[in-house]
C-alpha cells in the first residue's frame, strides 16, 4: 500500500492535525465520545475526525464507529469537508456528513473556532447483529455539540430571551436574568449571531452496507431489490420484496432494466464510447498477463497488443465481448448481442442520471471488477482489498495509471465516464434533457413507453 500512499491514491486529502491546541480539542472531543485520548502529537483525520494514525494506537480502528453503525465524528475544522471518509460502512456517511457541513459552514466555522464539534450520525438501529435490522434503517438524523455544549445551551438561552420578551414580569425575575447573562457569557450574543444547527435530518432509502459481506439495498425504485453480495443464503429472510445473490446475473440485469438504472455506454449522452471501451480492454489485458506470468513491459497499448497476439483463443471472454462492441462502434461491424450471461455484460453499462447515480455505478464497479479505474473511483474499499491480492506487476500498472490518467483532472474523468454530477433533484447537472432513447434493455430494440 505504500505506492498508493505515495502516489496520493491512498489516505490523501486528510486534514493534519499538528498545533497542541487542536490536539487538546481533539482530546477534549473523543474524550467526550469514547472516554479514550491520544498521546500522539500530530496525526492525520477524515471527514469524520476519523485517524488511521490513531486507529493503530488504540488498536481499534473502529474506535469512532461501534458496531460499524451510528458514526461518531469530531469537526476540528469545515476543512474536513473535502477529506474522504475512511472505513465506511454505509456509503451515505460521507454525503451526509459533506451536506451537514456544508449547510451548516458558517455556524461551524464559527464554532470549530473555539472547540470541537463532536456527534453522532444517529438512527433507531443501535446494533447489526441480524441483518433484517438493516431493512430497520430509513433516516439518519446527525446529533452535533461542541464539548462545552455550545449548541444546546445556545438553544437553552435562545428560549430564556423569548421567555424574557414575553412574559408581563420578567423584567422583575433576578434569576431569569441572571441565568441569561451567565449562558450568554458561554454562547455570545445569539440574537445577532444565533447558533442553530440546520439540515440535521436525512432520509436513506438507498445504500450500500459493508456488513455481511456487502449488501446494495434499493427501495425507493419501483421495484425494490436487495443484491447481496456476499452468501445468499446465510442472511435468511429479508423484508424486501427481492433478494439477488451476486451469481443471479440474469435477474440483477432486469432489475437495473425494470427501474431505469443503467444504460449502454454505447448510447449513452456525450461519452465517448470507444475510448472507454479500448482502456477497459486494456485493463483486462493487464490482467491476463499478471495472472499468466506474461511481460507486458509498461503497459502502453502497443505493449498490451502484443499480449493480446500472444493470447490469441485464450483471450479472457470479457476482453472478447468488448472487442466486438468496439469493432460495432469504430468499423461498423456487426452487432454483437451481449446479454447478461456474457461474463463482459455489466462492463457495458453506466448508470444513469439520477440521486441513485452513484450507488449503482458502485454496484456495477463490483460487478466487473477487472475495470480497475472504475473501481478505483466508485468502491475504494474493495479496490484496496482487492489491491492488496494483485501481482506485483498489475499493482504496479494500476497506481501509475492513476496517477498519471485519473488524479490530473479527477472531476473530468469521472464527467467523461459517468456524465454530468446530478443535482439536488436527481437529474442532469446541465438541466438538459436526455438526447438518446430509452431502450427497454441494454441490447434491447424496443422502446420503452413513457408515463
Amino acid at each position: 500500500m505504500r505506492r498508493l500512499i505515495e502516489k496520493g491514491l491512498m489516505f490523501g486529502n486528510l486534514v493534519r492535525v499538528d498545533s497542541p491546541a487542536l490536539v487538546e480539542r481533539y482530546n477534549r472531543a473523543l474524550e467526550h465520545l469514547t472516554g479514550k485520548r491520544t498521546a500522539m502529537s500530530d496525526f492525520h483525520i477524515d471527514i469524520s475526525g476519523y485517524s488511521p494514525e490513531l486507529g493503530d494506537e488504540l488498536g481499534d480502528h473502529l474506535y469512532l464507529n461501534p458496531n460499524g453503525c451510528n458514526r461518531q465524528f469530531i469537526l476540528l475544522s469545515t476543512d474536513q469537508k473535502d477529506a474522504p471518509l475512511l472505513n465506511a460502512k454505509f456509503s451515505t456517511s460521507r454525503t451526509i456528513l459533506r451536506r451537514f457541513i456544508e449547510e451548516n459552514e458558517a455556524q461551524l466555522f464559527s464554532l470549530t473556532a473555539r472547540d470541537a464539534v463532536a456527534g453522532e450520525l444517529e438512527n433507531s438501529v443501535f446494533e447489526i447483529s441480524a441483518p433484517y435490522r438493516l431493512l430497520d434503517i430509513r433516516h439518519i438524523t446527525v446529533v452535533a455539540d461542541t464539548t462545552g455544549n455550545h449548541v444546546a445551551e445556545a438553544g437553552r438561552l435562545g428560549g430564556l430571551i423569548e421567555r424574557f420578551r414575553t412574559e408581563p414580569d420578567a423584567w422583575w425575575d433576578d434569576v431569569l436574568i441572571a441565568e441569561m447573562i451567565e449562558l450568554a457569557r458561554k454562547t455570545g450574543d445569539v440574537t445577532r449571531n444565533p447558533v442553530q444547527l440546520r439540515s440535521t435530518a436525512f432520509e436513506t432509502p438507498d445504500f450500500w452496507t459493508a456488513h455481511f459481506g456487502g449488501i446494495y439495498i434499493f427501495r425507493s425504485v419501483e421495484h425494490p431489490a436487495a443484491i447481496v453480495m456476499g452468501d445468499r443464503e446465510a442472511l435468511g429472510a429479508l423484508p424486501i420484496r427481492h433478494v439477488f445473490s451476486a451469481a443471479q446475473r440474469n435477474e440483477i440485469a432486469k432489475f437495473l432494466e425494470l427501474n431505469g438504472l443503467a444504460e449502454p455506454i454505447v448510447s449513452a449522452r456525450g461519452a465517448d464510447s470507444a475510448g472507454i471501451l479500448r482502456q477497459k480492454m486494456d485493463f483486462i489485458l493487464v490482467e491476463a498477463a499478471a495472472r499468466l506470468g506474461l511481460e507486458a513491459g509498461s503497459g502502453s497499448r502497443r505493449e498490451l497488443r502484443a499480449v493480446a497476439q500472444r493470447l490469441g483463443g485464450a483471450l479472457p471472454e470479457e476482453f472478447q465481448g468488448l472487442a466486438a462492441l468496439l469493432r460495432w462502434v469504430e468499423a461498423d461491424g456487426r452487432w454483437p448481442r451481449i446479454d447478461s450471461r456474457h461474463p463482459s455484460y455489466f462492463y457495458t453499462l453506466r448508470a444513469t442520471q439520477g440521486p441513485l447515480r452513484d450507488l449503482v455505478n458502485m454496484l456495477l464497479a463490483e460487478l466487473s471488477p477487472l475495470d480497475v479505474r472504475q473501481l478505483f473511483i466508485c468502491h475504494k474499499e474493495l479496490f484496496y482489498r482487492l489491491y492488496a491480492t494483485w501481482p506485483e506487476a498489475k499493482r504496479a500498472y494500476v497506481a501509475n495509471f492513476l496517477e498519471k490518467e485519473y488524479q490530473i483532472d479527477k472531476a473530468g474523468a469521472r464527467a467523461a465516464l459517468f456524465g454530468a454530477e446530478p443535482d439536488m433533484a436527481g437529474g442532469d447537472a446541465t438541466g438538459g434533457a436526455r438526447d438518446i432513447v430509452d431502450l427497454v434493455g441494454p441490447w434491447g430494440a424496443v422502446l420503452r413507453g413513457k408515463s
